[in-house]
Order: C-alpha cells, then structure tokens, then sequence
C-alpha cells in the first residue's frame, strides 16, 4: 500500500506537469490517496472538485496513472472526511464492488465476439454442469469487452441465484492477498476464502504468470474447484500456449475447458457500440459523428464508450445541444492514439521500431524493394501505422516511397489475417506498439 502512495505521488507530479500551477492548486493540490485494492484507486477530495475533476480532468488523471504505473485503474472518489467502509482483511476487489452496469443485455454482439458470449452466456444459465466449459478461459486485448463478460455472468447468477457464493477479484489482487495473508499467518483464512465457493471468476489471470507461490496456491485451489464441480471463469490478454512463464501443469489446466477469444470489433459493431452508449446516457449523436468516432477508434471498446462520456461531458459544460464532428473531434482527442505524439511522429518511431525488431535498415522497409524480408517488414510497419493512428491509405503510403492507397491496404489486411494465426506476429505487433508509446 506504501509503494502506490509512492506512486500516486508520482501520478500527481505527472498532473502538474500538464497544467497550470494556478489551475493545479486548485483542483489537484488537495487530492489524496486512500486506497488501492489491486484494481481500483480510491482518493479523497471534497465534493465540488471531486464533479470538476470528472468533468474536466478525468481524462487527464486517467492517463497520469497509465502513464506512472503502467496499467489502466478503475478511479473512485471519497469525499474528504468520510471514512472508507473496509474490513481490515479485505484487500481485493470482490462482490462489494462488482460492475452492476455490466450485464448481457447491454453487451453488444458482433461478429469478434459472439463465441465468447455465447460461451459466457451458456455458463451463466448453468455453472459447473459441463466439464467442457470448465474453465471458460477468456482471452483477447484489453478493452474488447472481457470483464464485462466476466461481470455479466456473475451479475445474471447474483439476480436468478442470490445463494450462489460467488467470488470475484483480479489476477494481481490474489497475489497481494496471498503476501498479506502469509504475513499476518492467515493462509487457512485465504483457503477457505478460495476453496469454498461455487463460481470464482478471475479477471487478467496473466498477473499470476512466474509467482512460483501464487501459481502453486491457485493450483491447489483450481483442482479443489474443478473435482467439486465448481465453475471458474478465467479472463487473459493471451492464450495459456502464450504464457512462457506459467507453469505446465497450470497451463494445461486452464485449456482443460473452453477457450474463446475476442478480437477487435468491425466497423458494424463499434458503430453499434456506440450507438448503444450514447441512448443509455440519453444522448442523440448523428450517424455521421457515429461513422466518426468508430472509424478512428478501432480497437478498444472503453475508448469508444469513453468518447460517449466525453461528448456528453462537452455537451454539459458548454452548453450546446447538438453533437457535430467538431464536437466529436475535441471529445476524442485525448484518447486516439493514446499519446500526445503527432502522427507524423507516430509514423516515424513505428518504422525505426520494426527496423529494429526486424533486424532490417529503415531505408530499406521506406524503399521500393520486394524481396522478402523488406516486404513483411513494411506491411507490418503499414498496418501498426494503420491502427496507431487512423491515416488515411494514402497518407500512409506517403511515407513508403509514395505507394498506392491499395498497396496499403492490401498490407494492413494481410497483416490483420496474419495476426489471428501467428501468435507470435501478433506478440511482436503488441511488443512494438507498447514500445512506440513508451518512447
């Protein structure tokens, strides 16, 4: 708990550097760390700047923390003076604070993942019955939707099974548990924390990977679930086969059962999604702004409700009724592309970066060349370009010694193709991508 405050500490000097001492002072100077259960952040701050700091800061203290720790916080307030209700023992996320906006009813279905639901849809009606959805192993980038799988099947057996005992809590979070509980010598406490439930579902079961005491504890605890008869649904950015770290006996575990992947959304379904989004904040957004939003954000289904929630912050602050592009464009801004970095910017440090992952020169991926290793090179280096920063075909062909815009997207589709087969491209497409941002 000591090191987050550290780090909060640090997420806030990150803050100041985005804004003015006056402003800083204002909003900022009084916010202060409470919690940190593994998952979400707790702060403190008074109840009029706690509604500026979501209506104009969100975003910024969003990225502040992804950009110091490394990994995306839910962020909840206190207002300064309250006491938060925690027991003492308690420190992982569970059904206390579980997603109640996640439910089937609101995910929306498309082609990338109608197999996942109907996986998780299919579990939720009868949990532990069949031995080949046990574990249902959940896998797929961030942002695609599988907590709100994972929140979905616990909040339909919660309203139809509310005897069911249920737990829910994080990869990272069972590890921190797991050293409180070996400190204060309360492992027969975790075990029948762990051991006794009817449905224990884990979100980013990735964290566990190379914790030689975490793995052997969930292992005891995973074959004490499965020999019960117990369901446990397992969430992961990765498939057990890409998970070098993870012990053997675990891994085979976890394919024991039903894998089912989620890959980013088409046009259709973000469009949908956002559509979706916008009617439940009661919200009226053209299908040109529509077509807008899910033409520049493609991967990342938070970020397309995200720019729902920022638009209807605009529309709040300002005043205005009507949702243009212009609108849009300002509400998003923040989001695409994820960084500050322009996409000339962005173009040049993808090339450098596949130059070096490839081992191959710069000019050679730029130039006109076709033997093998420069073509694979520079279709990946087009569709990282593609994704990173929502050029146009031709724009990006620009920066390929002048290439056609057919060129480029025959690149970008071969590559997408590419990346559902080869995990090992898909690993080293993520791997250069972190790198770009981190640069």
């Amino acid at each position: 708990m000591d090191s987050f405050k550290a780090l909060f500490d640090e997420v806030k000097k990150e803050i100041q550097k985005n804004l003015s001492e006056a402003v800083y002072n204002v909003w900022f100077e009084e916010l202060q760390f409470v919690s940190f259960d593994g998952m979400a952040v707790t702060l403190s701050i008074g109840e009029f700047k706690r509604k500026i700091i979501e209506q104009k800061f969100m975003q910024l203290l969003q990225d502040s923390f992804v950009k110091v720790a490394g990994f995306e916080v839910e962020i909840n307030f206190l207002d300064a003076g309250a006491k938060p209700v925690v027991k003492k023992e308690e420190v992982i996320r569970e059904d206390t604070q579980d997603d109640k906006e996640s439910t089937f009813d609101n995910f929306v279905v498309g082609p990338s993942n109608k197999f996942a639901h109907a996986a998780a849809l299919a579990v939720s009606v009868n949990p532990g019955a069949v031995s080949e959805y046990n574990p249902l192993f959940i896998y797929g980038n961030s942002g695609l939707g599988k907590t709100h799988l994972l929140h979905s099947i616990e909040n339909e057996l919660r309203k139809n099974n509310p005897s069911m005992n249920i737990l829910s809590t994080h990869g990272e979070a069972i590890t921190n548990e797991l050293i409180d509980c070996i400190k204060q010598g309360r492992m027969n406490q975790f075990h029948d924390k762990y051991r006794t439930v009817d449905l224990l579902l884990v979100d980013d079961i990735q964290f566990i990977a190379g914790r030689a005491q975490t793995e052997e504890e969930f292992f005891h605890t995973f074959n004490t679930l499965y020999n019960a008869g117990k369901q446990i649904v397992l969430t992961s950015d990765r498939p057990p086969k890409d998970m070098p770290t993870l012990t053997e006996r675990l891994r085979g575990r976890f394919e024991w059962g039903l894998l089912a992947d989620i890959q980013p959304p088409d046009l259709e379904t973000r469009m949908a999604i956002v559509n979706r989004k916008a009617e439940s904040m009661g919200l009226d957004i053209p299908n040109d702004v529509v077509l807008f939003i899910a033409e520049k954000i493609k991967s990342n289904i938070r970020q397309l409700e995200g720019a729902v929630k920022k638009i209807a912050a605009y529309l709040n602050i300002f005043g205005s009724g009507t949702v243009t592009i212009n609108i849009a464009q300002n509400a998003i801004k923040d989001i695409f592309n994820d960084n500050s970095m322009s996409p000339e910017v962005i173009t040049k440090k993808v090339i450098e970066e596949v130059a070096r992952s490839f081992s191959i020169e710069v000019k050679e991926i730029t130039s006109k060349r076709q033997y093998a290793a420069a073509t694979n090179s520079r279709q990946v280096a087009m569709y990282i370009i593609s994704e990173m920063t929502g050029l146009p075909a031709k724009k990006i062909g620009e920066s390929f010694n002048g290439r056609d815009h057919s060129t480029v997207l025959y690149s970008i589709s071969k590559v997408r193709e590419e990346i559902k087969r080869n995990s090992s491209l898909k690993n080293t497409v993520e791997d250069i991508i972190k790198n770009v941002k981190e640069s």
